[in-house]
């Protein structure tokens, strides 16, 4: 028994190729081998060209790549909440707690050249970034850039909505039109009550 003592190989002493390191075994002399040509990770097939870039050819598309739900948009805010607000603020405005100390603001998602954008450049801007913004592809997943980019669209529509979108009886008066109401014994959604 004392002769087999020796024998056994420990995987700190096992024959392995070190990465990156000189190998006399191939002839190349590399111990890293190339990916076989046409390789793709699992995962990273990335066949909806519009889903992974926002763009349909060169230009921004205006299309979700799947059904906005309730879901989604509560994803999209919490992710921006977390990753967007900061600079953009929870409004959209621009003016996050990162803007008063002192980094360049950004426009408010209310801005008119940004109310004409289509959905697919807020994709692209998170996943590449704009300006002084850095990209966000590292930290943020191509669904929650989608999802972000949703929630995005409802700030805009939350500031700008056209009056016939809001049901009868939740319209906010303006200061004029409450005062016009009340002189004509209307009854407001603030005042709660009717005049007699």
């Amino acid at each position: 028994m004392s002769g087999c003592i020796g024998l056994r190989l420990d995987m700190q002493v096992q024959p392995k190729l070190k990465a990156l390191r000189e190998s006399d075994f191939w002839g190349d002399s590399r111990s890293a081998r190339p990916l076989v040509e046409g390789t793709v990770a699992r995962g990273a097939l990335r066949a909806d060209s519009y889903f992974y870039t926002g763009k349909i050819g060169d230009q921004p598309g205006n299309q979700m790549p799947f059904p906005v739900t309730r879901q989604v948009l509560e994803r999209g805010q919490q992710r921006f909440n977390i990753y967007c607000s900061p600079c953009h603020n929870y409004t959209g405005d621009g003016n996050g707690m990162i803007v008063q100390r002192g980094y360049q603001r950004p426009p408010g998602y209310t801005d008119p050249r940004l109310l004409g954008e289509p959905i697919g450049h807020f994709y692209d801007v998170i996943s590449h970034g704009y300006g002084k913004m850095p990209d966000y592809a590292a930290q943020v997943t191509p669904t929650d850039r989608w999802n972000i980019a949703a929630y995005i669209r409802v700030l805009q529509l939350s500031q700008h909505a056209p009056a016939a979108m809001v049901p009868p009886g939740t319209q906010m008066l303006t200061d004029a039109q409450a005062t016009a109401a009340a002189s004509k014994g209307v009854a407001t959604a603030e005042q709660g009550t009717e005049k007699k």
